[in-house]
C-alpha cells in the first residue's frame, strides 16, 4: 500500500495544481504540505479536507486497497 502523503503529491501532480495553491486551500505554510507528503499516515479530517479540495476519494482509495490486500 503506497503511503497517503505520496499519493495526496501524486494527485497534486496530476491535476498540475502547485504546492502553494493547496497550502492557501488549505490555509497553511507550504512547508506543512512537503510534510504531508511525506506521511505514512494522516489525521482523518485533514485528509478529508484535502479530498474535497482535489476533488478525488482517498478514503475510497484507502478502502479498495484494503479489499485487495
Amino acid at each position: 500500500m503506497e503511503a497517503i502523503g505520496q499519493r495526496i503529491k501524486e494527485e497534486l501532480e496530476r491535476q498540475e495544481r502547485s504546492v502553494t495553491w493547496l497550502a492557501r486551500k488549505l490555509s497553511c505554510h507550504r512547508t506543512n504540505i512537503y510534510n504531508i507528503f511525506l506521511r505514512e499516515n494522516i489525521d482523518l479530517q485533514l485528509l478529508i479536507r484535502i479530498s474535497r479540495i482535489l476533488h478525488h476519494n482517498f478514503l475510497k482509495d484507502i478502502a479498495d486497497d484494503i479489499e485487495e490486500e
